[in-house]
């Protein structure tokens, strides 16, 4: 029935590329969810899996959690998903803490740390033992680095645009890089400066995607996601 009515709606609109795009969106969401009580089930995962992951950790139910996470997303790679996003942050604490530490940085990034570190770094080793390192793009990013002195009043620090870093590791990516610096202080980024635009088109060269022809109209306008200044970053590709 939900076919048919979209295809009505379709054909009221012809030539309704968004339109279409939708539909054809929720399909694969649909079709997605169908197959997703055979991913989820985590119980013909050996023993030693949930182990490397810390999924089998009983003292610290977050970390169990958000390791369950991993081994599903590396679930979803085998089974052909395109993109997968895993989040670490508030809900990965139970709403507690969060990364945004502007209040007890320590106190905030020893609970996420531990929460974050063993179940992600397994799920690259995981990876990489199934062969699907050479076919899977692993970004590691944030928002905002952080300055790299205290706010006033606080045991946090404050937003730092200047100099932060992310990290790729994953099919075309060269291994064992380290590019560009901060200054003494780690406030600004001084060596091998990049805009996130740059980053941005690394990934999406990586991904099999001209970044200089991929646009979307924005307010009217043909906008390119990495904007007219991005570049590659070749010393970081293998």
């Amino acid at each position: 029935m939900l076919q048919k009515l979209n295809a009505k709606h379709l054909n009221a609109n012809p030539g309704d590329e968004k339109l279409a795009a939708r539909i054809a969106s929720y399909e694969l969401a649909a079709r997605m969810q169908l197959s997703v009580p055979e991913i989820n089930d985590l119980s013909t995962e050996p023993e030693h899996i949930l182990k490397m992951y810390g999924a089998d950790q009983t003292h610290n139910a977050d970390k169990a959690a958000f390791a369950k996470n991993c081994i599903l997303a590396r679930r979803l790679v085998e089974k052909g998903v395109r993109f997968v996003q895993l989040f670490n942050g508030a809900y990965a604490s139970g709403g507690k803490l969060n990364w945004d530490g502007h209040n007890a940085l320590k106190e905030q990034y020893d609970v996420h740390a531990e929460i974050m570190d063993q179940p992600a770094a397994a799920l690259i080793r995981d990876l990489k033992q199934r062969g699907l390192l050479e076919s899977t793009l692993v970004v590691w990013c944030t928002e905002f680095g952080r300055m790299p002195f205290f706010q006033k009043g606080a045991k946090g620090r404050d937003h730092n645009p200047d100099g932060f870093t992310c990290w790729l590791t994953g099919a075309g990516v060269k291994p064992g890089v380290s590019h560009g610096a901060t200054d003494e202080l780690g406030q600004k980024a001084v060596e091998n400066v990049h805009p996130l635009y740059h980053f941005n088109a690394t990934i999406l060269h990586l991904l099999g995607l001209d970044y200089e022809r991929l646009s979307f109209e924005h307010n009217g306008i043909e906008r390119r996601l990495t904007n007219v200044e991005g570049k590659l970053i070749p010393a970081i590709l293998a």
